[in-house]
């Protein structure tokens, strides 16, 4: 080992160890051998600008740089040197320096959001912290160095977009009074993806992905005939459900089960807990007869309804029970090629649903009638049980040769996993 690198050594491990005064030494034994050397003189710069000697660590940070011009790291620290000495443009020219250099550097772009923070220059700011975040890993990733810039700067571009989102709220308020309620609601959505404070939510299918029909998250019960008698018999449905959770608790199964050693995601607390569970009438595609045979009115009503039948997909069919103080985590589900129904029964104070950017809460007796395939989540915040019967249909933006080929390319993809030799 030269003596160089020897030394060199020295000062790394005295750096690890905070032994400031030490390592400081060692860099100067290094120096005094290559007068270039960039680590040494950076780290003679920094321990200068700690110790409040700005012209000295400019100087050497400033040879640093000659020796490795264009390393954003230490044109970072000579902007840093520069706004401890009140040279505002200097600072500038630096972090734009370290992001010529390197366009998504992290700190740079926090130090350039920061500077126009404190130039008073919020819209500025908010643009910087926005590439920023968007630089940024998830937050779980967040160096801890930086964490607090990113909260920061998290916090000041969701204030924006809500200040934003309120002012587009505000021009548009007379214009969207002439809306029906799904464009109002459409256009509100619009303001809110273009203020940043949202996000579009696609249609994303774990099984059949039907392309080119629309993400809508909620379709309005006026587009289905057989609502107003489905909604006319909730108190006959509640009845049997009642009867069922009084007499057939056992038939009452988990929702979420995975097999062991299956990945569960976001499913982790709820898998195999009774916290979420189902008492199912059809269960992809098949009809489980012996709960049917104890829900007779149940199972009329859903004879009048337009129930998607997809091979080894639908029918499904059941009464989902959400325990108090339970939250079904955002998910997706398997097809857009059908629309998801829930009648509901029994709703306490404090239930929720959202899907994609809409936010409902369930009313007794009055359907909801969604696109599963769009990400949604639901909670019960309230201390008492919350149960909706649940059911597939047809998405109705699908003719009848389009329903058969539905079936065909399920059936064959079936065929394919199951049936077909390897």
């Amino acid at each position: 080992m030269s003596e160089l690198d020897r030394w060199t050594e020295v000062a790394t491990r005295a750096a690890s160890e905070a032994r400031w005064a030490d390592a400081e030494q060692a860099w100067r034994r290094v120096l005094a051998i290559d007068p270039r050397q960039p680590q040494a003189l950076y780290a003679l710069g920094m321990h200068a600008f700690q110790r409040g000697r700005l012209d000295e660590a400019l100087q050497a940070l400033q040879a640093s740089n000659a020796v490795r011009p264009g390393d954003p790291g230490i044109l970072l620290a000579i902007s840093r040197v520069y706004r401890e000495r009140g040279e505002v443009e200097a600072e500038g020219r630096a972090i734009a320096d370290s992001l010529a250099a390197e366009p998504y550097f992290l700190p740079g772009l926090l130090a350039k959001a920061e500077l126009h923070e404190r130039l008073g220059q919020p819209k500025a700011a908010v643009a910087a912290y926005r590439n920023a975040l968007k630089a940024a890993p998830p937050e779980p990733h967040w160096p801890p160095a930086l964490r607090p810039h990113l909260h920061r700067g998290s916090a000041l571009v969701q204030r924006y977009g809500e200040q934003l989102a309120a002012y587009l709220a505000d021009r548009s308020g007379s214009r969207a009074q002439a809306l029906g309620s799904f464009e109002a609601e459409r256009w509100r959505e619009a303001g809110a993806i273009l203020a940043g404070t949202s996000q579009p939510y696609p249609s994303v299918c774990n099984q059949l992905q039907v392309p080119r029909l629309p993400a809508i998250p909620f379709f309005e019960r006026s587009q289905f005939p057989w609502v107003d008698a489905l909604e006319s018999q909730t108190e006959a449905i509640t009845d049997e459900l009642r009867a069922v959770m009084a007499g057939d608790q056992a038939g009452f199964s988990p929702y979420v089960a995975y097999a062991p050693g299956t990945p569960v995601n976001q499913w982790r607390e709820l898998n195999h807990s009774r916290r979420w569970s189902s008492y199912k009438l059809w269960d992809n595609g098949r009809p489980v007869d012996d709960h049917l045979a104890r829900c007779p009115r149940t199972a009329e009503a859903l004879g009048t309804v337009d129930q998607a039948d997809i091979g080894g997909m639908c029918p499904n069919a059941m009464f989902s029970a959400l325990a108090p103080r339970t939250h079904i985590p955002p998910h997706t589900g398997d097809t857009n090629a059908r629309l998801v129904v829930h009648l509901p029964l029994i709703v306490p104070e404090g239930c929720s649903y959202r899907v994609g950017f809409e936010h409902r809460r369930w009313t007794v007796g009055e359907a909801l009638i969604f696109d599963d395939s769009i990400e949604h989540e639901a909670r019960n915040d309230s201390d008492e049980l919350r149960v909706v019967l649940i059911f597939d249909i047809w998405n109705p933006l699908l003719s009848e040769a389009e329903r058969e080929m539905v079936r065909l390319l399920t059936t064959a993809q079936r065929e394919f996993v199951f049936e077909v030799g390897a």
